[in-house]
């Protein structure tokens, strides 16, 4: 179920994209979407919090790891995806292969084709 807590996780990142808030609607509507029992709720709030409370220094470990792109321009779907991934072995302190390949997987049913060759040497950059 952790893949689950990720994917609520990556839906209120992406939507925050675009929106400058933390919906509790929209985690309470995705958690129930997805069927989520408390420990994994409570598991995607961990990432959620720790994205929110790093947010600006998520933002800019992730633009000196993006070489040759402007980060406004990233796919935001992939944006949201590298945001996740390095909250969560950043501050979280889940092993790095684990994120990165859980993260790949909700990008090849989220993203595009070539999604998943830059999110991985984006993630790959960052310690």
């Amino acid at each position: 179920m952790r893949m689950q807590s990720r994917i609520v996780a990556f839906n209120i990142i992406y939507i925050n994209l675009f929106e400058e808030n933390r919906s509790a609607e929209a985690f309470d509507f995705l958690c129930s979407q997805e069927n989520l029992r408390q420990k994994d709720i409570d598991f995607s709030n961990q990432i959620l919090d720790a994205y929110f409370e790093n947010k600006n220094s998520i933002h800019d470990i992730v633009e000196s790891a993006v070489v040759g792109y402007e980060i406004k321009r990233i796919y935001k779907i992939d944006l949201a995806l590298i945001y996740l991934a390095t909250a969560e072995f950043l501050y979280l302190k889940t092993p790095k292969a684990v994120v990165i390949n859980e993260v790949l997987e909700v990008a090849k049913k989220y993203s595009t084709e070539k999604s998943n060759s830059f999110i991985n040497g984006v993630l790959a950059k960052i310690n």
